[in-house]
């Protein structure tokens, strides 16, 4: 395998040959700020809040899309830099709900943690502004639409799993945004709510519906868990809160890797002290059913009380 030799920040490294900016970066330790990002999908460059400077680059290149070479020079915290951070923040603000004292993702959101780090208060761009109404058509995921800054984490997550596929762009200019065919509600669609999209979400457009009201990031502790309903050995974490488990999520989910609302339900039904009653969709509507059937076991169960 052959190696380049760069320097980010003054610091020398070596990576192998056509490993990105970004990842050469946190090699080093060195910080550079990602939404699009996912290292399981890589080389996006949607959201171009990872620019660097490199001399003899016309423009701030995207540093997840952009090859190491031999002899770079990197800056990831250059006048220039951090100059057009802010800008793409007051961007993403100016049409953004500024509600963080009481959105679900306050303390575990990128937007908020990027306008904290780089002192962006408010956003000098004015204009229309999105107003989608909350989409909390299923018992398990609430989207609000209205916060999303189209990263696309979540398209490509879910676009990872072939028989999936539910969610990509919609429409064009101002009015784009992620939807689902005919942009129906996410309740009258083919998702399955394995929670590959919630689990990617940097800020809070996705979040969990059996979760909501229940604590902030912080004041959970979490256990890995995996989950042994199949072979695929999917990791979720059980949240707890003053030593009571209050939810089962998934780990952040990887290419590959399926992920299923059996899985979560069932893991909700072994360790939650008073797990939420399941709801499967029939005849295009949730209802509750009982936990052997949520977890495919009715035919099992019925034959054991015929025994």
């Amino acid at each position: 395998m052959s190696y380049v030799s760069l320097t980010i920040n003054g610091i020398k490294i070596s990576v192998p040959k056509g490993t990105t900016v970004l990842d050469a970066a946190r090699q080093a330790r060195v910080f550079i700020p990602t939404f699009c990002h996912d290292p399981d999908i890589p080389r996006f460059g949607a959201c171009r809040i990872c620019v660097v400077e490199i001399p003899g680059m016309r423009n701030l290149p995207a540093s997840c899309v952009t090859e190491a070479t031999e002899g770079m020079e990197v800056f990831t915290e250059s006048p220039a830099v951090v100059e057009a951070r802010k800008t793409i923040l007051e961007l993403l603000l100016a049409n953004h709900p500024q509600d963080c004292l009481t959105c679900e993702k306050n303390g575990d959101c990128r937007l908020q943690d990027y306008a904290f780090r780089y002192g962006v208060k408010e956003s000098g761009f004015k204009g229309e502004r999105k107003d989608y109404p909350l989409d909390d058509s299923n018992p398990y995921i609430i989207r609000d639409a209205s916060k999303c800054i189209l990263c696309g984490r979540c398209v490509r997550t879910c676009n990872a799993i072939p028989e999936r596929s539910i969610i990509d762009f919609g429409y064009r200019g101002f009015a784009t945004k992620i939807v689902t065919a005919m942009d129906t509600p996410l309740g009258e669609s083919d998702c399955v709510y394995c929670g590959r999209c919630v689990t990617v979400c940097p800020v809070g457009a996705l979040t969990w519906k059996p979760l909501a009201g229940k604590g902030r990031i912080w004041e959970m502790q979490k256990q890995e868990v995996t989950c042994t309903f199949c072979d695929s050995g999917c990791t979720f974490y059980v949240l707890s809160k003053n030593g009571k488990n209050i939810g089962v999520v998934p780990k952040a989910p990887g290419n590959g890797r399926p992920l299923c609302l059996k899985g979560r339900l069932g893991l909700e039904l072994k360790y939650l002290d008073a797990p939420p009653a399941p709801h499967l969709k029939k005849d295009g509507e949730f209802v509750e059913v009982s936990w052997g059937e949520a977890l495919g076991l009715q035919d099992i169960i019925s034959k054991l009380n015929k025994d």
